[in-house]
């Protein structure tokens, strides 16, 4: 068979959103990046294999301001520009285009991790096997970041795991069972159903689970009352090996979404009569599985206590959603399939989680972090996946360029890599960015309001405080200096919605945007002065992002950004305006 050798700086095992955005922050951070993803499609839970919408710390827009940005954001936006009808082969295509274009970043798709070499404490390479190709592809990196999900890479090298739920004494967590157990969260698979003009017949096949009463189903009628989208408590996996027994565990999902939709269809009335089936997802989404062990394991009683860690580098904000090891059966013992066990948000997750106790150069990110079953419950949610994704993958860009190991990069470099976040768009509970002197020294004023939020460090609306200056077409904010000084970038973060709706997800009841949000800025202008005058050097048309940053290039006496239109409103924000 054939063989190929690859060299990088950075191997990521698994491509959803945790891998997405890990490979995508290395490599532009300067790292070589091979990313090893098993599926042909990127996304994991969120791609059109499976179809799970992006929660995270704003909790589907019902707490105000949270919503993760940075790389996310990005996407996300990116997909409003581009799929406005929510379809999700357009999203599989927003993420490859992402990835396979990014310079410095390698995708190999269809490549399942089968073994590692490693060299003392150390990890020395990784064999995948390509299907599609019949090729064996090793990568030999300095740092390899596990996101796989099942935390593959745990067994492969003798990192340090967890599988199943710590019991109450260990760490004092409330919601913890009194008796550690190897119990997870399960499993689901989804559907998609569409309606049509005329009556929709269905008949079930003779494997179908047969539902005919509404107690038979987690949480009675409530629970289904839609019928579009599939439902999150079609769920099993919770007590029996998450990984080795996932094939039969689908094949038992199957009997369970056709029984469901037998229910709905054939059992009362639903007002399903012209609904009819259109996709059935034959791969599992997973809840649960191994949790590596870092310097630090998250527990439920940090959450609760907002996470205030000196070295935080990411953020949750999603309830303790602690689902029934016994999932949909759950209704067959009179218990909830789930219990919402509040949890604060924002609450800091510390870089500690992140890296492994035990192998030097193995990192992790997603559900496979360090964390409790309890934490997990929050955390394992995919935006907030996707945020600790891209603080993994700039530490490890960190790690190479400086020569240290990743532990060193908390001991030696915390402060640089949050630095790095902020200025890459990523929100840190309680942490300010910190700008160049020549923003800060520099006179700043507008057209009309108070110029200052854009220089405050937090880009985001905040309790009372919206850290942000206001703008109408016309308006404009502008960086004078009192001699010539050479600006190399100016970078900008703009309004895209925080108050909107922004998920991809096929439940159109959830009143989300499907289009640009009509606050961002469209059209813009940067101008430079020089030689007495204003002069434009850029003039943007079209803009749908949040995070911009241009070229300058050149010594000047003055920048100035000047709105010209947004997508639709009236006025619109600019949280930062800085110089580089």
């Amino acid at each position: 068979m054939k063989q190929l050798r690859h060299q990088a700086d950075v191997c990521v095992v698994g491509g959803g959103m945790a891998g997405v955005c890990a490979a995508l922050a290395a490599a532009r951070h300067g790292a070589k990046v091979v990313l090893i993803h098993d599926r042909p499609v990127l996304g994991g839970n969120t791609s059109s294999e499976i179809r799970i919408h992006i929660c995270g710390a704003d909790r589907n827009n019902r707490i105000p301001n949270m919503r993760e940005t940075g790389i996310l954001e990005e996407l996300r936006l990116d997909n409003l520009r581009r799929n406005p009808h929510q379809n999700y082969s357009i999203w599989d295509l927003v993420l490859y285009e992402k990835v396979h274009f990014e310079p410095n970043l390698t995708l190999l798709s269809n490549c399942t991790c089968l073994k590692a070499e490693t060299a003392g404490t150390r990890i020395a390479n990784l064999t995948g096997w390509q299907l599609t190709t019949e090729t064996y592809h090793t990568v030999e990196a300095r740092v390899f970041i596990d996101c796989s999900g099942d935390g593959l890479l745990a067994p492969l090298t003798g990192a340090q795991h967890r599988i199943g739920r710590e019991a109450r004494s260990e760490f004092n967590e409330s919601i913890a069972p009194e008796q550690a157990d190897k119990q997870t969260m399960g499993m689901t698979c989804m559907f998609h159903a569409a309606r049509h003009d005329t009556p929709q017949p269905f008949e079930p096949p003779a494997w179908a689970h047969d539902f005919p009463r509404e107690e038979d189903l987690p949480y009675g009628t409530s629970g289904h009352d839609w019928v579009e989208m599939g439902y999150w408590w079609v769920e099993v996996g919770g007590e029996h090996d998450s990984i080795h027994d996932t094939e039969k565990l689908r094949d038992e999902l199957l009997k369970i979404v056709f029984g469901v939709w037998d229910h709905i269809k054939n059992h009362g009335d639903h007002g399903a009569d012209n609904w009819a089936l259109d996709w059935i997802g034959f791969l599992p989404g997973k809840r649960e599985s191994r949790r590596c062990v870092g310097d630090h394991i998250l527990t439920q009683n940090d959450v609760e206590a907002e996470g205030r860690f000196e070295d935080v580098v990411a953020y949750g904000g999603w309830p303790m959603d602690d689902h029934h090891p016994a999932g949909f059966w759950a209704v067959k013992l009179g218990a909830p399939a789930t219990i919402f066990h509040p949890a604060p948000s924002p609450y800091g997750i510390p870089y500690r989680c992140l890296y492994s106790r035990n192998i030097d150069n193995l990192m992790f990110a997603g559900r496979c972090a360090s964390f409790t079953h309890a934490a997990l419950s929050s955390t394992r949610v995919s935006g907030t996946a996707s945020v600790l994704g891209q603080a993994a993958g700039t530490a490890a860009a960190m790690a190479t360029a400086r020569q240290v190991t990743v532990r060193q990069i908390g001991q030696r470099h915390i402060v640089e890599l949050q630095q790095a976040l902020l200025r890459d768009d990523c929100y840190l509970p309680r942490i300010r960015q910190e700008f160049s002197a020549l923003t800060t020294s520099a006179e700043l004023t507008a057209s009309r309001g108070d110029p200052s939020p854009v220089r405050d460090g937090t880009s985001r609306p905040v309790g009372d405080e919206v850290h942000a200056w206001t703008a109408g077409p016309g308006d404009w904010i502008a960086y004078r200096f009192d001699s010539p000084r050479t600006v190399n970038e100016v970078s900008l973060v703009l309004d895209s919605g925080f108050d909107k709706k922004v998920i991809m997800s096929l439940h159109g009841s959830y009143g989300q945007v499907t289009r640009v949000p009509d606050v961002t800025p469209k059209d813009f202008r940067i101008e430079v002065f020089d030689d007495g005058s204003w002069r434009t050097l850029h003039e943007v048309r079209g803009n749908h992002q949040r995070l911009v940053r241009l070229p300058i290039g050149r010594t000047v006496e003055g920048v100035r950004f000047t709105l010209m239109t947004t997508w639709g409103a009236p006025e619109s924000r600019i949280y930062a305006f800085y110089l580089d």
